[in-house]
Order: structure tokens, then C-alpha cells, then sequence
């Protein structure tokens, strides 16, 4: 049985974000989220990727990010490999969240 994935937009993500209700987590490498990323993110390459990583669960959802919406799609596959329920990516990536104006953080 396939499970869903939640292809949430700036908008939902951004929302979110400023209710509090998710943690944002970046699995670009550290070279991608140096150069820039959204505040509040927290990044966990995916080369170096585990799901112990995560932030334990607290009542707020799990949200991956990456440039375009392919790793982030791979992080949520891990993490449900391990057990734990997650579905829902910023699926047009930090590109999307740039293209459609809201703020990020730059080097």
C-alpha cells in the first residue's frame, strides 16, 4: 500500500511557519543552506541523514524541504522506514518558496 505525500505550497508552509504548528527541515547540504534558507529551518542534509535526527514528536508535523522537492521526498521515505509517520514536503522546494517572494535568510 502506498502511502500519501502531502505537497504543501509556500503559502501552507509559510503559514504554518508563523503558527508554529511544524518544523521545517532542509535536507539540502550544508553549502545549499549556508547560501540560503528559511528562517526558522532546520537543516539535516540528506547525505548525512537520520531519522533520530528529528525533533522528537511534540504535536507539531514534520515538513522536508530541499531545492525542488526530489530529497525531500526521499527524507520522508527514510523517516517512514524507520517507523515514524510523515508526509509532507514544501514540494516546490526552496526554488518555489524564492520564486513566489517570501523572505529567506542569505549569505
Amino acid at each position: 500500500m502506498t502511502q500519501t505525500i502531502k505537497n504543501l505550497s509556500p503559502a501552507e508552509v509559510a503559514d504554518a511557519l508563523g503558527a508554529g504548528t511544524i518544523h521545517l527541515i532542509d535536507v539540502r547540504e550544508p553549502a545549499e543552506f549556508n547560501q540560503v534558507s528559511v528562517e526558522g529551518s532546520l537543516s539535516l542534509p540528506l547525505s548525512q541523514f537520520h531519522p533520530d535526527d528529528l525533533p522528537p514528536p511534540d504535536g507539531k508535523e514534520i515538513v522536508f524541504m530541499c531545492a525542488g522537492g526530489v530529497r525531500s521526498i526521499k527524507a520522508i521515505e527514510l523517516t517512514r522506514a524507520y517507523g515514524r509517520d510523515v508526509s509532507a514536503h514544501l514540494a516546490p522546494g526552496i526554488r518555489g518558496w524564492l520564486i513566489e517572494g517570501y523572505p529567506v535568510i542569505s549569505a
